[in-house]
């Protein structure tokens, strides 16, 4: 059977517009993509101060991709120049947390030394005064005394909303805690997290026990022995308000540092 021509082009021109209506659609998406990804970055304050070449290496690559796309037969390069664009700004995302790190790392290193040369000036002071004032000071900021023990509450104010790093205003209260276990030495304590019940409970489990576990850590970088201190985290139970109202739910999220007697008994854990 034989095809005659004229029929025979007019499939021609069919698959070939096909082909190219398809090329023409992919590098579109490669186009759009690009071109969110690079808003994201030129709209984060961050980014622009940690990696300005990288933005402007993608907006580059971005605008001769969009020069391109209006070239008859371009489609390959489009997307090449896209790709390329997308992947500055993947860069620049990656130098961006990188910095970000850096900078949150010697933050908190520049406060530990502050600490410690807080600790050592303390520690020139007569230590019988500074026994019975870190014990006094203890006992005021101890919310109850109860069968576990002697108990002091860290409220939610000391940590970032989600987060389990203690913020600045916590540590004049950890190092108190921190003189106090140094004076006496054998006092243990058992750190206590907790959250309210919003979220998924072992979430809640998980952030409650990195919360404990991040007011310990302060304490052994202060020299506090590590086999002197407990850590558990409940999550949301043993609520000490009603989780019905903001309120309540900040009463929740809360740390709580158990004493132990003079002798280093502690009360039972939950």
């Amino acid at each position: 059977m034989k095809i005659s021509k004229p029929v025979f082009g007019s499939a021609l021109l069919w698959v070939c517009a096909s082909l190219v209506g398809c090329a023409g659609q992919q590098s579109e998406e490669a186009l759009q993509q690009a071109y969110n990804d690079f808003q994201k970055v030129k709209e984060d304050s961050n980014v622009l101060r940690s990696a300005p070449k990288d933005v402007i290496r993608a907006g580059e690559s971005l605008a001769r991709a969009d020069r391109l796309s209006s070239y008859w037969g371009s489609g390959s390069d489009v997307e090449h120049y896209a790709y390329l664009s997308r992947r500055y700004s993947e860069i620049a995302r990656e130098h961006t947390e990188q910095m970000l790190n850096q900078e949150r790392a010697a933050k908190l290193e520049l406060e530990r030394q502050r600490l410690q040369l807080a600790l050592r000036e303390a520690k020139l002071s007569s230590v019988q005064q500074q026994g019975k004032w870190l014990e006094e000071q203890i006992l005021s900021m101890a919310t109850t005394h109860t069968d576990r023990g002697l108990v002091m509450t860290l409220g939610d104010v000391l940590f970032d909303t989600g987060e389990a790093e203690l913020n600045n205003s916590s540590n004049r209260i950890v190092l108190k805690v921190a003189q106090f276990l140094q004076l006496n030495p054998k006092r243990v304590v058992r750190i206590e997290g907790y959250t309210d019940n919003t979220g998924e409970r072992q979430n809640n489990l998980q952030l409650s026990r990195d919360r404990a576990q991040a007011v310990a850590d302060v304490l052994v970088d202060l020299g506090v022995d590590e086999k002197r201190i407990q850590v558990e985290g409940y999550g949301d139970d043993y609520p000490v308000e009603a989780n019905a109202s903001e309120r309540g739910r900040a009463q929740n999220r809360r740390v709580e540092i158990v004493f132990s007697d003079e002798k280093g008994q502690l009360g039972a854990a939950r």
